[in-house]
């Protein structure tokens, strides 16, 4: 016997001699032994193998499971097969005195109804237009079961709790006396240092608003150029009482130049600007 043979042991009449092994994957073990092809003699009972209904999740589920196992085209369904191992499938439950769902006949019914359709002629349809397929109702419904359960199985892929993972509870003992963690000196000045940074940005300006007169100005002016032929420009304003000041002055010189009040004079371009009361006072 070479390396790749067994015997079985304890056999009936004549050992028999197993095959020469090709991927060294048993079907199955006998007594603890490796089997790797099934035996000739090999009694199965009729009972042995049972098919439940509830293995599907309705007709759909069903139909979905005989186009898949068979690689047959969503699209292009051979409703003679199909409908075939469909009724099949009834058939057995019904001979194993299942319970069978009136919702699994309802499409048998819907198979047989619609196998019937494509063995009829086509309707005729307006030129350009394509015949109704039998099948369109039944391979939407089934692509939109397909997406339903492919759904449902990515989310069945989610951990849950209870399931896949369980909420770690520690109970931790507390003294009655609470412990304050320790402050160090470093640690109250890089404290304080914050609140004076912050104080820094936050900083208040109080802005007063002087409250100034044209009318009054112009009365200055003019008692300025009383008793005077000329004055120079310049010299009517004082720069010492600020830029508010000297900005209400030359509103004033204009408001005074307006009424003709005063004359505004210059010699020649670039000479000294002069101003002198318009009337003589009496």
């Amino acid at each position: 016997m070479t390396p790749t043979e067994q015997t079985l042991p304890e056999a009936a009449d004549a050992p028999v001699v197993m095959p020469q092994v090709v991927d060294h994957v048993a079907v199955a073990k006998l007594y603890g032994e490796p089997l790797f092809t099934m035996p000739h003699d090999l009694y199965i009972p009729p009972d042995a193998l049972e098919v439940f209904l509830e293995a599907f999740q309705g007709p759909l589920d069903l139909l979905l499971y005989l186009i898949r196992k068979q690689n047959f085209n969503i699209l292009d369904i051979p409703m003679a097969a199909l409908t075939r191992q469909y009724l099949s499938y009834v058939e057995e439950i019904r001979n194993r005195n299942l319970e069978l769902a009136a919702e699994y006949l309802l499409m048998a019914a819907m198979l047989i109804e619609i196998k019937s359709r494509m063995l009829l002629p086509p309707k005729k349809v307006a030129e350009g237009q394509e015949a109704e397929d039998p099948r369109a109702e039944l391979v939407r419904r089934l692509l939109e079961y397909e997406q339903m359960k492919l759904a449902a199985a990515k989310l069945n892929e989610v951990p849950q709790f209870g399931r896949d993972f369980l909420r770690a509870q520690v109970y931790i003992e507390q003294s009655l006396q609470p412990r304050f963690p320790e402050v160090h000196v470093v640690e109250l000045q890089q404290a304080w240092a914050d609140i004076l940074k912050r104080a820094k940005l936050v900083q208040h300006h109080k802005i007063s608003r002087e409250e100034l007169s044209v009318r009054e100005h112009m009365s200055i002016v003019l008692r300025k150029l009383q008793g005077q032929r000329f004055v120079e420009f310049e010299k009517l304003f004082d720069p010492s009482k600020g830029v508010p000041v000297l900005v209400v002055t030359f509103i004033a010189l204009l408001e005074l130049a307006k009424e003709t009040l005063i004359d505004i004079t210059q010699a020649e371009a670039f000479a000294p600007i002069y101003v002198r009361l318009a009337y003589t006072p009496s």
